[in-house]
């Protein structure tokens, strides 16, 4: 069982905590940082079974990382991958309290 939700933890990186996630959280949607590879099923399980929940959608967005300089020498910030994932009525995620 351990391995299972360490695979749930490896999904689900971190809560998205912004302005606009907050009024999202308003329509029952919640988002989160997510590995690059997980896919919506993935990410649906995960929240279900770490969080007690029934998941309705999943929607996902992949941010490019930026070109950047610091003092003088470039680099690229890594790519992130984000998902907003709609619960069902009646259910609801407090990601205050952390994972």
């Amino acid at each position: 069982m351990s391995e299972l939700k360490e695979q749930y933890y490896d999904t689900i990186v971190s809560p998205v905590i912004t302005e606009k996630s907050t009024i999202a959280s308003e329509h029952n949607q919640v988002v989160f940082k997510v590995a690059i590879d997980a896919t919506k099923p993935q990410i649906a399980e995960a929240v279900e079974k770490l969080f007690s929940v029934k998941v309705k959608a999943v929607n996902t967005l992949v941010n490019k990382g930026k070109n950047k300089k610091f003092r003088g020498r470039p680099y690229t910030r890594s790519n992130v991958k984000k998902a907003v994932v709609t619960l069902e009525e009646g259910n609801s995620i407090d990601i205050t309290t952390g994972l």
